[in-house]
């Protein structure tokens, strides 16, 4: 039984609020479930998630992976959820190095994948830098490498950019 933990940010209004993106896997019967008041696009991240792994050459795990978004009374919308929960998949299957796994604690991570494993570009990036540099000052952004570019303009945070999942 493995457990990971990243954070994420929803995007409600102008605001930003966290998401805790939890990820369990366990043995048994394989199944890909995401609880935690999310909507058709975020439920759809389990195909993409699960094709962008493939794609980069990673092993998809055999298991029951359940995937929490919290809190429950946030809504989520939208793929910026699949960097998380691909990563998270990558540490609870021991494909990520141990090391990677106390990185992620100071890390917010939002992105879209494509079926490819490519992040694509997502909506509200200046709002989750805003909001990450008014409330988690010391943790570095990722996002999509096109999103960090506008990100890193917001003065006090530490943003990177990705391409990709791998």
């Amino acid at each position: 039984m493995s457990l990971a933990v990243l954070l994420s940010r929803s995007l409600v209004g102008l605001d930003a609020p966290t998401v805790r993106v939890e990820i369990h896997l366990a043995r048994g019967l394989p199944s890909f479930g995401i609880v935690g008041l999310a909507d058709a696009e975020v439920r759809e991240s389990r195909e993409r998630v699960r094709a962008a792994i493939l794609s980069s050459g990673f092993e998809f795990p055999l298991g029951r992976l359940t995937v929490n978004l919290s809190p429950a009374d946030i809504p989520k919308e939208s793929g910026r959820f699949d960097l998380p929960i691909a990563l998270g998949v990558l540490l609870v299957s021991g494909q990520a190095a141990a090391r990677c796994a106390s990185l992620m604690s100071n890390l917010v991570l939002a992105g879209e994948l494509s079926l490819t494993g490519t992040l694509v570009s997502i909506r509200g990036a200046l709002a989750i830098a805003l909001a990450v540099a008014r409330t988690h000052r010391h943790a570095t952004l990722l996002l999509p490498l096109l999103d960090a570019e506008d990100a890193s303009r917001v003065p006090g945070i530490s943003v990177l950019g990705a391409t990709n999942l791998a």
